[in-house]
């Protein structure tokens, strides 16, 4: 069971470190999909939390909406430590409300989810010149998805809402993340989704903090013959796989005229 509570939002927006975004609108803390290699559980550190990730969400009351000075242009991404379109949204409607102060905005808005709610808002997202919506998908296959990320909408409910997105004349991209070896073929997801996504993002696995060994067990458990590639990835740092699969991207999506972004090795991108 998840548990929750209305909390007072310091800012409603603040400066982003992602390499790909100026700003940051995150309008609750917590997630309630439990992905089991979520990165935003260092957010733990900040609450007084006790419950596990994933067991929590706090929504946001925000006192006011104060927008920064140099927004115009700017690049404003919803959400990064926690799903905008999480099972409480449909009742507290935080993100709906952070949308509809920024459609009239002269910037360019980001939404990335792995929520078929995401399509209760099109009405919004017409009335925005420059706004691209993300699905997060690393697998066709469900089982898996249940494996990893057991409270998000299934996969064929995320192709769906891709669909409809694009159907209304929004523009998608399918955030390929992360990657499992040997597991996540990018290939037969592209093929599967080309007709309605305007660009892909791949981003590689990366497995630390407490998360590293829940996932890796899980691998040994269920994936037993793939444990021993995942060890060498992951616990004796091999990144040649990496380089790898990055080039097998670029060569496919070269090939076959499919805009694309990768986020691989992390530790480059920040330093960039």
């Amino acid at each position: 069971m998840v548990t929750y509570k209305v909390i007072d939002g310091k800012e409603f927006i603040v400066k982003s470190k992602l390499p790909a975004s100026d700003y940051v609108v995150n309008p609750y803390v917590g997630c309630s999909h439990k992905c089991i290699y979520c990165y935003a559980r260092f957010m733990k550190r900040f609450t007084n939390h006790i419950e596990p990730w994933g067991d929590f969400v706090d929504i946001k009351e925000f006192k006011n909406y104060k927008l920064p000075k140099d927004i115009k242009g700017k690049y404003i991404f919803i959400s990064s430590v926690t799903d905008p379109y999480n099972h409480f949204e449909s009742k507290y409607l935080k993100t709906r409300t952070a949308l509809e102060i920024l459609k009239d905005i002269d910037c360019n808005i980001g939404i990335l989810t792995k929520s078929k709610l995401v399509t209760r808002d099109i009405d919004l997202f017409k009335q925005m010149n420059n706004i691209e919506i993300g699905i997060s998908i690393n697998t066709l296959d469900d089982s898996f998805r249940k494996l990893i990320e057991p409270c998000a909408s299934n996969v064929e409910d995320r192709i769906n809402a891709l669909k409809i997105l694009k159907g209304n004349g929004i523009k998608t991209y399918l955030f390929m993340s992360p990657i499992f070896p040997k597991i996540t073929d990018f290939k037969v997801i592209i093929e599967k989704t080309k007709d309605f996504v305007d660009y892909y993002c791949f981003e590689n696995l990366n497995l630390r903090a407490d998360y590293k060994y829940e996932v890796l067990n899980m691998i040994k458990d269920k994936y037993k013959d793939l444990y021993p590639l995942y060890k060498d990835i992951f616990i004796d740092n091999n990144v040649c796989y990496w380089d790898i699969y990055k080039k097998d991207i670029i060569d496919y999506c070269e090939k076959n005229n499919i805009s694309y972004k990768i986020y691989f090795h992390h530790s480059e991108i920040k330093k960039r």
